[in-house]
């Protein structure tokens, strides 16, 4: 039975009327569409049969704006919002919550909009907080906590991983960026902060106990955007691309980004307590990444796979902002795979595939060693940015499997659930919400990570639609606080 709480999303605000360029925003409407419900519902009505021996609890972030934007709206811009369901004994629960950041609270005291989005000047923003925290790319269990985190850096909010209550932010420090790892052999913590001002990177490292141990700057030359990092057992890959703000549109106080072609690709190894200084820097191909897929040591070198895009910017023929947001959006990924010989100093590149897939996912125990699967998401050649299907690589072979959704039928962001006692990397489950445009309707889908082209072994409907969104995460039963 399923109950709401909570609101619709408001009609209007003090900052002006809604303009064209919302309503003509497809990221607004269709499957990415916000929901205004609060949800909690259980007894969900399932097609096969959900595995006994899934328990733990997929959650996944997204943007969900609380009322109606103003001005040019950007997919990045909505209030985070997290969906999960809880898989125990054969049986799921769903729910939904807002990420109740600072910024969440103060919007919905005022009953309106107070910051504009990333695509219009930030002047008129609040002077505390010129470029709105929305907490709404990247979910990462640590110490008992989900932390939600922004891909701009911002607080790192502490959820209930069942409940998903807000339980206030976690220090670290300062911000921190969307992409932190953790090291399941260790329980450390992994993360960077960038800005515009030196130091233009920051790196840290919290304990077990949650407790910041470590942090350094990092030298660069100006100030850069980057969006992921990778770990190994003993190094932490920092990356400074070539995919900078623009200076003009800085100077008018606007976020514009510019992708420099005449920069390298640059890849800094670190060791994983090392000062700043200790950092050995790898050039390679101009490229831009957003997600690395895992990185380890072998022999003298570091291996890296991760998904990379050669021209991370509008398309010339783009006209208008709208427009130039739809090609921004389009992601054109590859599988890649870097090797940074630390005795030579030589970079060693390759594509893995040339296949269009990106959001990759892995066994989160294997994270800092080898692994033998990574599941990325298959990009649709939709004009928006959709996911029509999941490919299995095997990165030992260079072998694929891939699962399609089917026609109208698009899936997030999937992560590996390991079998208790697992004896390989794919002895378990994928799972992802998959959003059907035909019939309107969201569900889980639940796969055999071992045969994913079988297609699901259940599929769990679900009370409301769950809008496309970004990133995800798995986390065991056995991790689960008892308070949950």
């Amino acid at each position: 039975m399923a109950s709401a709480t909570g609101s619709a999303t408001a009609s209007g605000s003090g900052r002006g009327t809604t303009s064209t360029l919302v309503e003509d925003n497809p990221y607004l409407g269709g499957p990415y569409a916000p929901v205004g419900n609060e949800v909690d519902a259980s007894n969900l009505e399932v097609i096969g049969e959900i595995p006994r021996d899934l328990d733990g609890v997929y959650l996944r972030n997204g943007p969900n704006p609380q009322h109606d934007p103003v001005g040019r709206y950007h997919w990045f811009d909505g209030d985070g919002m997290v969906h999960a369901v809880h898989f125990h004994d054969g049986r799921a629960t769903y729910r939904n919550r807002w990420v109740r950041t600072d910024a969440f609270e103060r919007e919905r005291a005022a009953g309106e909009v107070q910051w504009l989005g990333i695509m219009e000047p930030l002047a008129g923003n609040p002077t505390d907080m010129p470029l709105k925290d929305s907490s709404n790319t990247d979910l990462v269990f640590f110490n008992g906590d989900v932390l939600s985190l922004f891909y701009l850096c911002g607080a790192a909010y502490a959820l209930d991983p069942v409940s998903l209550v807000t339980r206030g932010q976690r220090g670290f420090g300062g911000r921190m960026s969307a992409h932190a790892k953790v090291d399941e052999q260790t329980n450390e913590l992994l993360f960077f902060d960038y800005g515009p001002r030196p130091p233009y990177l920051r790196y840290g490292v919290a304990g077990t106990d949650g407790r910041v141990t470590h942090t350094t700057d990092i030298d660069l030359p100006g100030p850069r955007l980057p969006h992921d990092m990778a770990i190994t057992d003993r190094h932490s890959i920092l990356m400074d691309l070539p995919l900078v703000a623009d200076p003009e549109a800085a100077k008018a106080g606007r976020h514009k980004l510019m992708f420099d072609d005449a920069m390298p690709a640059r890849y800094g190894v670190l060791p994983r307590h090392g000062d700043g200084s200790q950092i050995r820097w790898f050039e390679a191909e101009p490229c831009y990444v957003y997600h690395s897929v895992n990185a380890w040591e072998q022999g003298d070198e570091v291996v890296l796979d991760l998904c990379r895009v050669t021209k991370p910017e509008p398309r010339v023929d783009a006209e208008g902002p709208i427009a130039k947001l739809l090609s921004y959006l389009r992601l054109d990924a590859h599988l890649y795979r870097y090797r940074f010989n630390l005795r030579t100093g030589a970079t060693h590149e390759e594509y893995l595939d040339d296949d269009n897939t990106e959001f990759p996912s892995i066994d989160l125990s294997r994270v800092g060693r080898p692994n033998r699967y990574a599941y990325n998401v298959h990009i649709s050649p939709e004009p928006t940015l959709l996911f029509d299907g999941i490919v299995k690589y095997d990165v030992v072979t260079g072998t694929d499997t891939r699962w399609w959704c089917g026609p109208g039928r698009w899936a997030s962001e999937s992560p590996f659930a390991p079998r208790a006692n697992a004896v390989s990397d794919d002895d378990g489950y994928l799972v992802s919400f998959v959003y059907d445009q035909l019939e309107d309707r969201s569900e889980v889908v639940i796969l055999d990570a071992a045969d994913i082209a079988a297609g699901p072994v259940a599929r769990v409907l679900l009370p409301q639609r769950v809008p496309i969104g970004f990133h995800a995460t798995w986390v065991p039963g056995w991790k689960l606080p008892a308070t949950s």
